[in-house]
């Protein structure tokens, strides 16, 4: 047996006895080498397959798609490729049974993309060109965004005056329209998917949508956003009531007062931010301030700011008066003594000062009553010249408010002994002689105020002849009725003093005789 020739078939295999192989064995230069190997099976390249698809531009949802693989070659096997790499399938695919049809049953946005085919056998692979598939879609759901803006629930605020950009968000393929409708209904021409307002004003609050429309899905979509322009805040003001303010009388209130609307309000009490207990209450959005049971440290100062988050403004300080009192009524001795007295015991024809005093906003009243005289006196103070025994008794000091409507009552007891006093009534150019015994028992000299004008307080002096100084220690004054007491004269030598005379250093000396 030789090998085949040229022109016959192929060997398809080769039968020998075990025997024949065993016995007829060749040297290794006698071997019989033939042409051909008759196992080897000769097989042409794999063509370059091609693709085509049914249609290449689709609408989501409503359409699909088949893809054809073409191939003349047989015993291979089709592989499908998508985006350069190996095709996931899903359940929304078919594939033939020789894989040569591929079919997506509805089509999807993300099938959008490039498409191939390969044909497969043990030796080699061959790809056919790309096809692309375009997949329209949208518009989807619309976000409209701005900036600048802070939303406020469904609402967008702005600022009046800003430069505002709107910009609407959506998917759709191909690109949309854009229509944006004012609030007025006004349609701006324009096709963008942005809208840029200068200089926003009042005239801008309100609703604007926005319409984006699909040519190639027929679609289209809706969104809208409603503006709030936020004014540029000016300053608020407080306000009190207009009536007299009464200690532990109330509630009273006092109310921010502003022309602007939807602002956070914020009250300060003495440049601190003001914190609300049982006595200081907020209502109406913080825009009324209540004080309760009024007392006479509430007087502020109060403001109250007003804000947003673009603005803020606070007010002017506002101060309030609080009446009061009078509260109790002291009765004290003299013009700097701050002791309350109860009883006093003066000589008869001797001087008497008492004040009266007494907390009170404004100012309390005064009416002196004196127990065995029809005489009312009114001031702060009384002056008794000289006493008699009708002053004798008690002596009442009545201290009213007449904002507050309260009055009160303090007392004392004079009583005047019987002994007259030595002190004595001076005139203008009124000759006097003033002994030792006058002077060490700190008698009382008294003169009209005409003459008294020309004595100056604590810049005075007093000198006598023959040459002996005479110093004040204590010089006191009324404005009505001007009273000198000399006491505790120093002089040099203990003798009678026969001529004085005052001097002041802004007036001419008087001379006492």
């Amino acid at each position: 047996m030789g090998p085949a020739d040229s022109g016959s078939r192929p060997w398809t295999g080769i039968l020998l006895s075990a025997s024949l192989l065993t016995a007829w064995c060749l040297p290794a230069a006698a071997q019989i080498i033939p042409r051909d190997n008759p196992l080897i099976t000769i097989q042409n390249p794999l063509a370059k397959p091609t693709i085509s698809a049914s249609q290449n531009t689709v609408t989501e949802h409503r359409e699909m798609v088949t893809f054809y693989c073409g191939t003349m070659d047989i015993n291979v096997t089709i592989h499908w490729v998508f985006q350069n790499q190996p095709l996931v399938f899903n359940e929304r695919m078919l594939l033939s049974a020789d894989g040569k049809v591929l079919t997506l049953l509805t089509v999807q946005r993300e099938d959008s993309g490039t498409y191939q085919c390969e044909a497969w056998d043990t030796l080699e692979t061959q790809s056919s060109d790309t096809t692309f598939l375009e997949v329209n879609y949208g518009p989807d759901s619309i976000k409209i965004k701005w900036e600048p803006g802070v939303a406020s629930g469904e609402v967008v605020e702005v600022l009046e005056g800003s430069t505002v950009n709107f910009q609407v968000e959506t998917q759709s393929h191909p690109d949309p329209d854009y229509t944006w409708i004012f609030p007025n209904n006004y349609k701006l021409p324009t096709t963008m998917r942005t809208l840029t307002i200068d200089t926003v004003s009042r005239e801008h609050e309100g609703m604007f949508r926005c319409l984006v429309s699909n040519n190639a899905t027929l679609l289209s979509r809706l969104g809208a956003l409603t503006v709030r322009v936020l004014e540029k805040l000016t300053k608020p003001q407080v306000e009190a009531p207009t009536w007299d303010l009464v200690e532990n009388v109330g509630p009273v209130n006092l109310t921010c007062q502003t022309t602007h609307r939807r602002v956070q309000v914020q009250w300060f009490l003495g440049d601190q931010p003001l914190l609300p207990s049982e006595r200081l209450t907020l209502l109406d959005d913080n825009l009324t301030l209540v004080i309760h049971s009024l007392r006479r440290d509430d007087t502020g100062p109060y403001e109250c700011e007003i804000w947003h988050w673009g603005s803020r403004a606070r007010s002017d300080p506002l101060g309030l008066t609080i009446n009061y009192g009078p509260d109790r009524v002291d009765i004290t001795r003299g013009f700097s003594s701050s002791a309350v007295v109860g009883t006093i015991h003066e000589r008869l024809n001797s001087s008497l000062i008492l004040q009266c005093q007494a907390e009170s906003k404004p100012e309390a009243e005064y009416r002196w009553f004196l127990e065995h005289s029809a005489v009312v006196y009114v001031g702060k103070q009384l002056v008794i010249g000289a006493l008699t025994q009708e002053h004798k008794g008690v002596c009442s000091c009545r201290a009213s408010n007449s904002l507050t409507m309260v009055t009160r009552f303090a007392s004392v007891l004079i009583q005047v002994d019987p002994c007259e006093s030595r002190a004595r009534h001076l005139l203008p150019n009124q000759p006097v002689s003033l002994t030792e015994a006058d002077i060490f028992s700190s008698r009382v000299l008294e003169t009209p105020a005409s003459f008294m004008h020309s004595v100056t307080p604590r810049t005075s002096s007093a000198h006598c002849h023959p040459a002996i100084p005479v110093t004040f220690v204590d010089l006191e004054m009324l404005y009505s009725n001007v009273l000198v007491r000399l006491q505790n004269l120093a002089l040099t030598k203990s003798r009678a003093v026969d001529t004085c005379f005052f001097e002041s250093h802004r007036n001419s000396p008087r001379t006492w005789k």
